[in-house]
């Protein structure tokens, strides 16, 4: 396929170009509206008892949810009982109830609430909903909120509320997400030109990097007609399609100018190229997809909707890198090197040709081969301990403070929570299902049910159609706002708790699961911020087995196609795993601690965002293993042609230690760059997966992948005559089969099973090492995928 590939581009170079200039054309046209139809959200599980519960309120007690608050300031020296100032209030809230999609207007000069009053008086509060969906609440929040924001006669306007805080967050996203690529993209452009010691070289990754997150950005715009996408889609979508398209033109532009040393023609190098290389890419795109796949496992819109974005954005990378990136080179030819800035050895394994490159990389491991069993000790005890923290995680939801401080949606929910009395944070609404029982009987049932809920630990009282019940028992009469609390078929009880300081704290989650256990045999379900994110955590719970074993068997399956070792495999998904726990200590140290919260930018809440780690754990674990792919693909293929296990891992570390540094910087200057956004789950987002991918590159792959495998030996290449029959048929090899020596499919592993330090195994530091050892065809010479 690929042979065919390679043959139809360097036939046909400027046909693939057109081809894909008309498309990046139209994926602009198409993708131009993405950011106003993303959603924020979809951490919930929408088959959930809270989930239910919030669709009934919504559509039957919209003066229970509102999703608009305008926090009116009085002049100074005034109050809102004053009589001047309760007119303006009361035309403020009819003015609002007037607009046609807006219900339930509350406020406090309509009212009296104690609630909608701040303890000092200079503050009310006006609550409403705008009805519509995403798309059409947020037009019309856009459409009235300069009408509504500053000066209304005496009075002073701020607005807030769930839907002000998601429109913030969406706006501020795309604004950062402009700024990230301004940073990104010079910056990466820098490295590159650095790798490569050419502009020219240095700019095709940049512009494939480009064109896959613009056709992605299509593709995403037409799942978006299917179902919700998350806005921080977007996030990834350029992280990774910057990063990946980038890393596998590394590999691809690395490769052609290997090709062009040997003094083939342009298209015989693109031929040879798409061939190899080629060939390493989809198997990249591949395990990259994989893990990303596991999010569709659960329930939660926002990791479904980032796992069709990831798969989306290796599928598009690994297409435009085998297709519009070769046609690009076979029309270059020679000149893929012009406007060099220095110059670089011909042939060498380094990066991008640096002739001080693989000198000391090859010093360095064999320092750890050397030294193998304490670098293998020291390492791992390092990894454990920088991932201790995350034992201590606690899970939460996203609300308004990640949004920075500057945010006037944010100002105003700090100020209902520090000025006013009787937060709405510290109630969670119980709904009674009444059915077609006579309404005597319903109110009797919701009365009962009150009295018990409001004897529970950490219950202030309970509010309900029959009055509020404090202790057990009603100690107040119900009152014409309390008619509110019943709709057709239902009976709303709204438990005020305690604990005050968060609608999703410990203590409210507790509560939450208190509620349940008494009032299941009424009927009754609980919903709120604190059992939704209760029925999160289950989802995520009960979806954690399927997805890790989805990753660990395809994961196991792909690395063995590639190695046919059954020892490879298990030592690939260790090791992985081991690159991710810097990431899930520094999660917890820095995000849920605080600390560095001062010079990143960001306000510690005590918790992480639930789903935050399921996602980082599959872009990570992924981009793992596409690094994990360069380097084992090339020591498998150096040693089925040499039967030499110590000189294939020197000669993998070196001809691949360059490429995996190089890519890692470029990835990880991507991520960082989108870890500068001023949302908070942005922010560990990016600095996370950035972590994890420098950790991997730089201490894994550099220190533990050379120990293991120095202490290994031969028998990482070892597996069962069954699996080698089974490899035989289906395996995946870099170069032609008639290039592997016989003794390489005819036993466990090539050559005999020697210790690591038997005098029978070649010296590592031989002549044969060398490119233009006289002991190698030049075809071997030359093969190297990497």
């Amino acid at each position: 396929m690929l042979k065919s590939l390679g043959s139809a581009v360097t036939r046909r170079p400027w046909l693939f170009l057109v081809a894909a200039v008309v498309l990046i054309l139209d994926a602009v046209l198409l993708g131009a509206d993405l950011p106003d139809r993303l959603s924020n959200g979809g951490t919930t599980d929408p088959g959930s008892q809270s989930a239910r519960v919030q669709r009934v309120l919504e559509d039957h007690y919209p003066e229970q949810q509102p999703n608009l608050v305008l926090l009116v300031s009085v002049p100074e020296g005034a109050q809102v009982d004053d009589r001047n100032v309760a007119q303006q209030g009361v035309r403020l809230a009819e003015r609002l109830a007037f607009e046609k999609l807006v219900v339930g207007v509350v406020s406090y000069w309509q009212t009296g609430l104690a609630e909608l009053r701040s303890r000092d008086g200079e503050q009310a509060v006006i609550a409403a909903r705008i009805e519509g969906g995403d798309d059409i609440a947020r037009a019309e929040l856009e459409r009235l909120a300069p009408e509504l924001r500053g000066k209304q006669g005496d009075l002073t306007v701020r607005i807030s509320g769930a839907l002000a805080v998601q429109n913030e967050i969406e706006s501020t996203v795309a604004e950062d997400l402009t700024r990230s690529e301004l940073i990104a993209l010079p910056l990466t452009l820098v490295v590159l030109v650095w790798v490569f010691g050419g502009v020219v070289a240095a700019l095709l990754p940049v512009l494939v990097g480009l064109a896959t997150v613009l056709g992605t950005g299509a593709l995403l715009r037409v799942v978006t007609g299917f179902t919700e996408v998350s806005v921080f889609a977007q996030n990834l979508t350029t992280a990774l399609g910057l990063g990946l398209a980038i890393d596998y033109a590394l590999l691809i532009v690395r490769r052609f100018r290997e090709e062009l040393d040997t003094g083939a023609d342009a298209r015989t190098s693109v031929l040879r190229t798409v061939r190899t290389a080629g060939r390493t890419v989809l198997f990249s795109a591949l395990t990259v997809a994989v893990s990303l796949a596991a999010m569709l496992v659960f329930p939660l819109y926002f990791l479904r909707s980032l796992a069709y974005a990831g798969i989306s954005v290796v599928l598009v990378a690994a297409l435009t890198a085998l297709t519009v990136l070769p046609a690009v080179l076979a029309l270059l030819g020679h000149r893929v090197d012009a406007l060099r800035v220095r110059r670089r050895k011909q042939g060498s394994a380094g990066s991008g040709g640096a002739a001080s490159g693989p000198a000391p990389r090859r010093r360095l491991t064999e320092a750890v081969m050397k030294r193998a069993p304490l670098v293998t000790v020291l390492v791992t005890g390092l990894l454990l301990v920088l991932g201790l923290p995350f034992l201590g995680a606690e899970f939460g939801t996203a609300d308004h403070r990640q949004l920075p401080a500057s945010s006037e949606a944010r100002a105003v929910q700090e100020s209902l929570h520090d000025d006013f009395d009787d937060s709405p944070e510290g109630s969670v609404p119980v709904l009674l299902r009444t059915g077609g029982a006579p309404r005597a009987e319903a109110r009797a049932t919701a009365g009962r049910l009150a009295a018990k809920l409001s004897g529970l630990d950490g219950v202030t009282r309970v509010d309900s159609s029959n009055g509020t019940y404090r202790d057990g028992r009603r100690s107040e009469i119900p009152t014409p706002a309390d008619a509110s609390r019943r709709a057709a078929g239902y009976n709303l009880l709204t438990v005020v708790a305690e604990d005050e300081t968060s609608a999703t704290s410990a203590a409210h989650q507790r509560l939450a699961e208190a509620l349940r256990d008494a009032s299941a045999s009424d009927g009754a379900s609980v919903g709120g911020p604190a059992a939704a994110l209760v029925d999160s955590k289950a989802a995520i719970g009960r979806g954690l087995a399927p997805a890790l074993g989805f990753v660990l068997i395809a994961t196991l399956l792909l690395v063995f196609l590639l190695t046919g070792s059954a020892l490879m495999p298990l030592l690939v998904v260790a090791l992985n795993a081991l690159s991710l726990t810097a990431m899930f200590g520094a999660v917890v140290w820095v995000f849920q601690d605080g600390h560095l919260s001062g010079p990143l930018g960001f306000t510690a809440t005590g918790d992480v965002e639930v789903t935050l780690p399921v996602l980082m754990f599959c872009v990570a674990f992924g981009l793992s293993m596409d690094y994990g792919v360069f380097l084992i693909a090339r020591m498998k293929e150096d040693f089925d042609r040499s039967a030499d296990h110590r000189g294939a891992v020197l000669r993998g570390m070196r001809t691949t230690g360059g490429l995996i540094t190089a890519a890692a910087v470029v990835l990880s200057v991507v991520f960082v760059s989108i870890g500068l956004s001023r949302i908070t789950n942005t922010k560990m987002l990016g600095f996370g997966v950035a972590l994890a991918v420098l950790m991997d590159a730089l201490v894994v792959r550099t220190l533990l992948v050379p120990a293991v495998m120095r202490l290994l030996g031969r028998r990482a290449w070892w597996a069962p005559e069954p699996l080698r029959r089974v490899h035989r048929r289906l395996g995946l090899r870099e170069g032609p089969a008639e290039d592997l020596p016989a003794d390489a499919s005819g036993s466990g592993w090539a050559g005999p099973v020697d210790s690591p330090d038997s005098p029978d195994s070649p010296d590592p530091s031989d002549s044969s090492d060398s490119p233009e050892s006289p002991g190698r065809k030049p075809h071997e010479r030359h093969s190297a995928t990497l």
